[in-house]
């Protein structure tokens, strides 16, 4: 199978588990934060409203997007092992469960066999994830681990709140914006999946994914954008990393961000304000409790 292929397959996976959460006749968002919240480019999400369409799942008129019905186990689509992507929750692992200190040299062939992918899945994955800072390129196939320290953890979450305090701040005045319907259509997710069985609380990512792409969106910064999409890679690999206490984190944070959702359905704005920086304050505890540090 080949990557695109795979990509889409995937993609409609995803987006039928963020479908899953919502009740039928809701207005679905636009296809840039469609776009954002699965990490897709936007012709891809636009196949995959296609193949929804066709199949009944949805209905796409313009800019209109509504779920007709709930997705069901026969909408999905099988995939195929994707061997970046396995190599990109493998190698992240590595770096983050601190197996390998702070200034290992690594080298991409050495990697390759460790992991038993080709070297040119390596090289591409270490070339897209070098801005992250915790690796750096040197000469002849060689990188340098700068580690995923306490204080690179500290740093990237400073940023984090920086940027999306400022997009909630904005977000908040939505309360009879046009962002309102969207703003009601996730929190009704939300309350969905709340309602719903333990085991459907595997599927937060993509509504977190959907919820932080919204607040984002609303600062209107590309820049802001691009910093989220990198950082997004951290800060939702403890989703998939610590399964111990998966629901129960999954239960809280959702319950947070229904309750940032439904303050500013009410106009409470400073009230939306305070529970997003109380929500972001344990999103950096739970992160920081997830890492054996040195």
């Amino acid at each position: 199978m080949s990557r695109g292929k795979q990509t889409f397959r995937t993609g409609v996976n995803r987006m039928l588990d963020l479908l899953a959460g919502l009740a039928p006749g809701t207005a679905l968002g636009s296809e840039q934060e469609l776009s954002a919240g699965l990490g897709l480019s936007r012709t891809t999400v636009r196949g995959i409203l296609a193949h929804l369409a066709e199949a009944g799942v949805i209905a796409w008129d313009g800019r209109d997007k509504r779920l007709l019905r709930a997705p069901l186990d026969a909408d999905r689509l099988e995939e195929a092992p994707d061997p970046g992507a396995a190599f990109g929750a493998r190698f992240l692992g590595w770096i983050l469960e601190g197996d390998v200190p702070p200034g290992t040299a690594i080298n991409e062939s050495e990697l390759a066999r460790r992991f038993g992918v080709p070297v040119a899945t390596v090289r591409d994955y270490l070339i897209r994830f070098e801005p992250m800072g915790l690796i750096a390129k040197e000469p002849n196939r060689h990188w340098r681990l700068k580690g995923f320290t306490r204080a690179f953890a500290a740093e990237m979450f400073d940023m984090r709140e920086l940027i999306e305090m400022t997009a909630m701040r904005a977000l908040a005045a939505e309360a009879q914006g046009p962002a309102r319907q969207r703003i009601a259509a996730l929190a009704e997710a939300h309350r969905a999946m709340l309602a719903g069985p333990e085991a459907g609380l595997a599927g937060f990512p993509a509504l977190d994914a959907a919820f932080h792409a919204l607040v984002c969106e609303a600062a209107g910064n590309r820049f802001f954008d691009e910093f989220m999409q990198r950082i997004s890679i951290i800060v939702h690999y403890h989703y998939q990393w610590r399964k111990h206490d998966e629901f129960a984190r999954n239960r809280g944070a959702a319950a947070e961000h229904l309750a940032v959702l439904d303050a500013i359905l009410a106009g409470r704005g400073e009230e939306a304000v305070r529970l997003f920086a109380a929500h972001l304050a344990t999103a950096r505890e739970n992160l920081l409790r997830s890492v054996a540090w040195d």
